[in-house]
């Protein structure tokens, strides 16, 4: 089983978030993480996964429109993606940057693909997903992680 970390990164702060994200995923055993930037994602990655924790940077209060196109040019895999687990993740540049707004843009496209959408658990922040201000901090990596592996468990529990 496996679930797809999808993101967008220009700087690199998204990258690594996304490789935090992995390590979580990985700590659920029978789970692989598979990491994809939107430059090599397929289709098959996308519908051969069990969930999926797509990421972005804060462009100008949404997702930035390379992961956009992903989610536009693979929608005739939507049904594929009914009832797998979606969760999103984001980064900014400035504190009040819209990080939370540009979770929402991507739980707008997960919600659409029928997917079942969860926010990072409660021993994190309890909110939209996993988000920073600039590059990752050890209290943000271990958030990521924390949401990676709620996802991975949470896939392991639903019916195949």
């Amino acid at each position: 089983m496996q679930v797809l970390i999808l993101y967008y990164s220009r700087g690199g702060n998204t990258r690594k978030l996304a490789e935090a994200i992995a390590e979580g995923v990985r700590e659920a055993v029978g789970v692989q993480a598979l990491l994809r930037d939107t430059t090599e994602v397929t289709k098959d990655d996308f519908a051969g996964s069990a969930g999926l924790i797509a990421g972005s940077p804060v462009y100008f209060g949404g997702m930035a429109a390379e992961l956009k196109k992903i989610f536009d040019d693979f929608v005739g895999v939507r049904k594929k993606m009914e009832n797998k687990v979606g969760a999103a993740f984001a980064t900014s540049g400035d504190p009040s940057g819209g990080k939370e707004t540009t979770m929402l843009s991507i739980i707008q496209c997960l919600l659409i693909y029928g997917m079942i959408v969860v926010g990072d658990p409660l021993a994190a922040t309890g909110h939209y997903g996993t988000a920073c201000t600039g590059a990752p901090n050890e209290k943000t990596v271990e958030h990521a992680r924390r949401l990676g592996r709620r996802v991975a468990e949470l896939c392991l529990k639903m019916p195949a």
